[in-house]
Formats: structure tokens, sequence, C-alpha cells
């Protein structure tokens, strides 16, 4: 489909709609909508999460219902692009637009030879740190993670109610450090062959430091983003997140308290002056291919408007962090302090840390469902019933039958 069949389209009377829980659309789409008066952009929002990907999925299995866009996660992107239900961007030359991205969101996007979203946002990770308590317990900031190892147990000696960090179990943070760590767990060749590898060099890496944090009870067994986290938060009681550049702006709007104490640093590696990092969190919109060919047009133009447009940098205004090439390199973004963090101009380490992730990863075909099972194999772990290394064996395993039975060839 040409620029022309796009600009065609824009210049009939057209409703799109966006199935999302994100919050930050609004002015993209009303600048969108006033340079294209006949079109009409709809939000709906079905649920958060799993709630929202069950919804599309049942859509897609009925045949109809789907929207023309939908998030989609990067973590859960393979489900849906595999299964043959998003359309290639590529249909829209749209694979041109490779430079404008950084290589580690394009590489999420693309998958078998088709691109089935232009990357939205990033989630480079940092190590957020309550400065006022790491002063009170004579923390300095770790570089490692011996270091981060060693501030945990001094922090929590120091004050048994007092935690370096907070971790119940969690499948995405693990996946985001097993990938900092050189892991490559998961690994997809075409459609349907899939290799699982929870026990590699990076794994066994991750494992070795982080087994002693949960053996020795270092860290908070508090659920993220639930009251208790964001109570610990407020009061100090939990003084760090491992975590995406996206925690930016739930830190400021959750613990409002924590103004001018949060301060951000790169994330610890396992050799000092060692550069590697992750991704966790981020995503973009990807076309349903139940979308007629009318609205897909229409939802293209869109698309690009928003990831490589004006839209851009009113998903900035927004709190969304860039995977645009051109603004991570902005020194005007660059520069620009935060008054949450103390002034300290965050963009940096996060546009650091997105130069340094680490290349190679894949998630899983099935990935929604691996993160729905974590708890019951690896998740064991921290709770005492089993060691990290053995949990993570049994994730794997109950990975391989399920995707065995799905018609997978997986080993």
């Amino acid at each position: 489909m040409s620029e022309a069949d796009i600009e065609n389209a824009l210049d009939q009377e057209t409703t799109i709609t966006i199935w999302t829980w994100a919050t930050t659309l609004t002015g993209i789409i009303e600048a969108f909508e006033k340079e294209h008066p006949k079109i009409t952009v709809d939000v709906v929002n079905v649920g958060t999460g799993a709630a929202h990907y069950t919804k599309l999925e049942n859509a897609l299995k009925a045949g109809s219902g789907a929207p023309d866009l939908a998030t989609v996660e990067y973590s859960v992107l393979p489900q849906f692009a595999l299964g043959g239900n998003l359309v290639d961007l590529n249909t829209f030359g749209y694979g041109d637009l490779e430079d404008q991205f950084t290589p580690s969101v394009w590489n999420s996007t693309n998958l078998d030879g088709g691109l089935y979203e232009l990357p939205h946002n990033a989630g480079p990770m940092a190590l957020f740190y309550n400065k006022t308590v790491f002063d009170q317990f004579g923390i300095e900031v770790p570089t490692t993670w011996a270091e981060y190892a060693a501030a945990a147990k001094k922090i929590h000696e120091a004050d048994p109610t007092v935690y370096l960090a907070a971790d119940n179990g969690d499948a995405g943070f693990t996946t985001s450090m097993l990938w900092a760590a050189g892991s490559k767990p998961f690994e997809t060749t075409g459609t349907s062959d899939v290799t699982i590898d929870l026990s590699d060099e990076g794994a066994k890496k991750f494992t070795d430091f982080y087994s002693p944090l949960l053996e020795d009870g270092l860290l908070a067994p508090t659920a993220g983003f639930s009251n208790e986290w964001y109570q610990g938060l407020a009061s100090g009681k939990i003084a760090s997140l491992a975590t995406g550049a996206w925690m930016a702006g739930s830190l400021k709007s959750g613990v409002p308290t924590g103004a001018g104490q949060w301060r951000v640093a790169p994330l610890p590696t396992y050799e000092a002056g060692e550069k590697a990092s992750a991704m966790n969190g981020g995503g973009g919109y990807a076309m349903l291919n139940q979308s007629p060919e009318q609205n897909q047009l229409v939802a293209a133009a869109f698309l690009k408007y928003m990831e490589t447009g004006p839209g851009v940098q009113l998903s900035i205004d927004a709190g969304q962090f860039p995977a645009t090439v051109a603004d991570l390199q902005s020194q005007a973004f660059l520069d620009k302090p935060n008054d949450y963090f103390g002034g300290q101009d965050i963009n940096k380490v996060f546009a650091e840390s997105a130069e340094n992730v680490v290349p190679g990863w894949q998630y899983l075909p099935y990935q929604s469902y691996a993160n729905s099972v974590f708890g019951d194999t690896a998740g064991q772990a921290y709770i005492g019933h089993t060691s990290l290394e053995d949990g993570l064996k049994a994730w794997g395993d109950q990975l391989v039958t399920f995707g065995n039975e799905q018609g997978f060839t997986a080993k």
C-alpha cells in the first residue's frame, strides 16, 4: 500500500478503534484529528495486562470484534505476531523507518522477517534509589551486583524493618535480570521451533548473585504496585528499585512525598566497568488483521504520526520514555532536569542504559502464559520451597511441555 493510498484514506470519513489501558494518547489523538478532520480515533479500555490480552485473544478466536490497533507489550508481541493475527507493517513500507529507532526496541518489534509494531516507548533499566535512606545508612550507590548484595545486607542488618529492595517473585523482573546477565533463555526459529534454556551461563550468573538475597531474607516479600509496596517506598522501608525508565513517572505519581529524595543510577553490572543493561517493560500498538483495508490505511497513518511525527514529543510530554534515536541524542532531552529527582538529569542515565542493552534477547511466543506460571515454579524459591536454580529449571520444563501441547516444537 502506497503513501497515496494512505493520503486518500485520510480524506474519507473513518473511525478507527484502539484498545489500550494507556492514559497518554489523548493529546496525540486530538492533534491527529485536528490535522485530519474526517478521522475519528476511539480509545477503549477493555482491561489492563492479562485481562486486555484475554479479550484480544477471544476476539481473534471469534474472528470478529477486534480493534484496529491494540496495545501489545514487546514481551507479548511474539504470541500475537507468530500466530498470524497481526498486519506486517512492511506492507506500508515502514521497514524503512528502522534507523529512527534504537536497535534494542526495533529488534523487539521484528519477528521472523515481519514488522509488527513501530516502537512506542522503551524501558531501559536503571537503579532508582532513595538518597535520603542511603545517606542515613551510609550506603554507597552500588555499581556492581556484588556491591548491591553487600548493601542489601548492611541496610537490613542495621534495621530489620528496612530493605534495599522488594521482590516476591516477578516474572518480568526476572526475565529482565536474566537479559542483563547475558542469558538467552528463549529462542524461536521460524514460527514453531522453540528452545528453552534457563541454566545457561548468564542464568548462572544471576542465580549465584540473587539466591543468597532470597535465602537470607534480604528482600522485602512485597508485591510490586500493591498498597504495601507504595507505603514501603514512601516510608523509606524499601530503598531502591531496579526497573525500567517508566518508573520515573510512576514514582512521581505514586510516591509524591518522595520528591527530592530519589535519584537514578546506572544498573549495576557483574564486573566493574562493564557495560550491560536490559529492557523492562515497554511496547507499542499492533494492527490487527481483522481491521478492514480502509481502517488499516488510517491506522497506519496514525501509527506513523504517533511514533515518528509530532506524536513523539507529545508522548514524551505525557511521560513516555522515547525509543527514537533523535530524541535520545537531543541535548534538550538529555539535559532536562527532573525536580522530583532533586534536579538530576535522569534522561542521561536512561539513554546510556538504552545504548548498553545486551543484544540478542528474545521472548517466547507464549510469554504471557510463561509469566502466569512463574509463581508456581520459579516463584517457589521466594518462599523457601526450592532453590532459585531449581525453580528456574522447573519453570523451563513446564514451558517446554506447554509449548509442545500448543503445537510448537519445544525443547
